[in-house]
């Protein structure tokens, strides 16, 4: 084989994923959601303004208030993300914070241990990638079935780049 055939064939990615933060309630929901609590808060602020009970009427616009703001920072933290690829010679896991600032942790594969931690009940409760002296916690985010699915194709393409 031609060396830099082997070269390009170490650097080929055995394994590729995006994990993202689940969030049920897309943008039109929200607005379906938003305006049903402003709209019952409006009404029934509006009764309590016909009882001469005007300042609970500004309390309701403060609840619509703070439950938007909630959605807001639970959208902003929907930010975060993290790459995973693998290939023969490199392990790399890409963390990007809600912020945008990212960190990159690259591995070697032949020197890395998964370890997955389990609960009973639960499942997979932590993944964590070890080597070189190095840890790097992944998929803290995400559901126990998506990390399930997960740990099963990393743990199958980790052996795959050690050529097991």
């Amino acid at each position: 084989m031609n060396p830099i055939d082997a070269v390009a064939r170490n650097e080929e990615e055995i394994f590729r994923a995006l994990l993202v933060p689940h969030r049920s309630l897309g943008r039109k929901g929200f607005l379906i959601v938003m305006a049903a609590i402003g709209g019952c808060s409006f009404l029934t602020g509006l009764f309590f303004l016909s009882l001469g009970a005007w300042p609970v009427f500004g309390f309701f616009g403060l609840d619509v208030l703070l439950i938007y703001l909630a959605f807001r920072m639970n959208y902003t933290a929907a930010k975060a993300h993290e790459e995973v690829s693998v290939s023969r010679i490199t392990l790399q896991i890409r963390q990007v914070a809600p912020s945008g600032r990212a960190n990159l942790h690259e591995f070697n594969p032949f020197w890395t241990r998964f370890n997955v931690a389990r609960h009973a009940e639960i499942g997979i409760t932590s993944m964590r990638v070890e080597g070189q002296g190095k840890a790097v916690t992944i998929g803290s985010f995400l559901n126990p079935d998506d990390r399930e699915s997960f740990a099963l194709a990393f743990t199958r393409a980790l052996a795959a780049a050690k050529g097991r």
